[in-house]
């Protein structure tokens, strides 16, 4: 019972736990604003009312940062995705090159088709020339390895 009067007492003690504040123009013309009224000016009282510290406010700037960082985590995120596809587009690469080059390594009867679908085999410069340019297109495809 005796908490019950206690908590009832401190809630109508609140309101009057306000701060009173006075508002008036000195002697150089600036705004002032005291706790106590001043002697020789026209001081007006403001109400002030003091802040619980407990209330949450999103204003239209926090909104907006928060937009911002979630397109930047959108950019980042895209930018890795599109890093992540352009490495196995370049490991695929790498393993196209060393295949090609490895087929004309190993050497053998070498045929490419003409331009009317028949095969022709290639003579030994035809195979060198080849293997010389997919040697090179492999170090640049695999970077040297």
């Amino acid at each position: 019972m005796k908490r019950l009067i206690v908590l009832a007492l401190a809630c109508a003690v609140v309101p009057l736990a306000t701060a009173e504040m006075y508002k008036y123009v000195d002697k150089n013309g600036k705004v002032v604003y005291s706790d106590t009224p001043p002697a020789d000016a026209d001081a007006k009282p403001v109400h002030v009312v003091p802040s619980t510290g407990t209330e949450v406010r999103q204003g239209p700037s926090l909104e907006k940062e928060l937009e911002k960082s979630r397109a930047l985590a959108k950019a980042r995120e895209k930018k890795e995705e599109t890093a992540e596809h352009n490495a196995k587009v370049a490991e695929q690469r790498c393993e196209q090159a060393k295949n090609n080059y490895r087929a004309y390594e190993d050497g053998g009867r070498l045929f490419k088709y003409n331009k009317d679908g028949e095969r022709e085999f290639l003579s030994d410069e035809q195979i060198e020339a080849e293997r010389a340019s997919s040697k090179k297109e492999m170090e640049e495809a695999c970077g040297k390895s």
